[in-house]
C-alpha cells in the first residue's frame, strides 16, 4: 500500500426513489413508502445512492477492486462493523444531492483471529441548497482468509429455502422478531448495489470464506433496527446515531430487535441465537430531539 494515497471523490447523485420504493417493499411492514419529496428517513441513503460498479471492475469476493478509492488491502475477508452519523439537515427523496467522500484512516493490528485492516471512510451529503445534511463515518474491517477445511460445504437448510414473509415483526413491547431468507438477502443485496457473494453464493460463503451459512448483511441489520424508531411510532428525529457490528447473524437464525430507552434517545439491539447472555450482533444507539 505504500503507493497508495487517500483522495477525496466528489460526485452529484440522484437520491432515487426506486430503490428507496425497493426498501419499502422489502421490509414490507405497513408504513408508508417515501414518494418523492418526502424526508429521506436516516440512512436510506444507503439504497438511493446506489454505486453500481462495471463488471470489469469486479474481483472474486463480488466487491469492486482495491486499490483507487479504498486502499489495496490484500487481506481477502472484508465484514461491514458499523460507524456513526449525524443529520444536520433534511435531505428528501428525488433531491440531487453532492456527495464528498475519503478514507480518513488505514490502521494494521493484529487479533485473535490473525491480521486485521481497519478502514475507516467519511462521507458527507449536501443538501440542494449547499448545506451539509449528512455526516457519515463507516468502519470497514479486512480479515485473513479462512482455513480451508478440506470437505465440501454441506448443503443449504431446507428450512432457509421457505419464504419468511416480512422480515420485521412486532413480539411484545419493544421487541421484534428479524426473518432472513435467501430472497430477502438478495433483494437487499440489488437494492444496495452490493455484490458480496458472501450474502448470495452459499458454495463460496461456506466454501471460501468458511461461514457456516449466507451470512446476513451489516447494513441490513442497522436498518432493520432503525425501522423500529419508526415503527414505535416515535415523532422525535433522529439527531445522531452510531451502530456497531458485534458479531455475524446468518441467514434463517432467530433474531429479535429489542428496543431500551436511554436519557438521550433509544439503543436497539439484535439478539441473535443465545439470546442476550450471548451479547447482541449489532447495536445501534439514537440520539433523538
Amino acid at each position: 500500500m505504500a503507493d497508495w494515497q487517500p483522495h477525496t471523490v466528489v460526485t452529484d447523485e440522484l437520491l432515487d426513489p426506486g430503490p428507496v420504493a425497493a426498501l419499502a417493499a422489502l421490509l414490507d411492514d405497513g408504513l408508508p413508502a417515501p414518494a418523492p419529496g418526502d424526508p429521506l428517513p436516516p440512512l436510506w441513503h444507503w439504497v438511493a445512492l446506489p454505486r453500481w460498479s462495471p463488471s470489469s471492475q469486479i474481483s472474486v469476493d463480488g466487491h469492486p477492486f482495491r486499490g483507487s478509492f479504498l486502499p489495496p488491502v490484500e487481506l481477502p475477508r472484508r465484514m461491514f462493523a458499523g460507524g456513526s452519523a449525524e443529520f444536520t439537515g433534511t435531505l428528501r427523496v428525488g433531491d440531487t444531492v453532492r456527495r464528498e467522500a475519503t478514507v480518513e484512516s488505514v490502521t494494521e493490528k493484529n487479533g485473535r483471529s490473525g491480521k486485521l485492516v481497519i478502514v475507516v471512510t467519511s462521507t458527507i451529503l449536501f443538501a440542494p441548497d449547499g448545506t451539509p445534511a449528512v455526516v457519515e463515518k463507516q468502519n470497514l474491517v479486512y480479515r485473513e482468509a479462512a482455513e480451508a477445511s478440506g470437505t465440501p460445504p454441506p448443503p443449504e437448510p431446507a428450512a432457509s429455502m421457505v419464504p419468511a414473509g416480512p422480515p420485521i415483526i412486532a413480539d411484545g413491547e419493544r421487541r421484534w422478531q428479524l426473518r432472513t431468507d435467501p430472497t430477502l438477502l438478495m433483494r437487499f443485496s440489488a437494492a444496495t448495489a452490493n455484490a458480496h457473494r458472501i450474502h448470495y453464493d452459499w458454495p463460496y460463503a461456506t466454501g471460501v470464506e468458511g461461514y457456516p451459512g449466507l451470512v446476513v448483511h451489516g447494513p441490513l441489520m442497522t436498518l432493520a433496527l432503525l425501522e423500529t424508531h419508526r415503527l414505535d411510532g416515535d415523532a422525535r428525529p433522529v439527531r445522531a446515531l452510531s451502530h456497531r457490528v458485534s458479531a455475524p447473524l446468518f441467514c434463517g437464525q432467530s433474531a429479535q430487535l429489542v428496543a431500551t430507552p436511554t436519557p438521550t434517545g433509544t439503543t436497539v439491539e439484535v439478539i441473535g441465537p443465545g439470546g442476550e447472555e450471548a451479547g447482541p450482533r449489532t447495536t445501534v444507539e439514537l440520539t433523538l430531539t
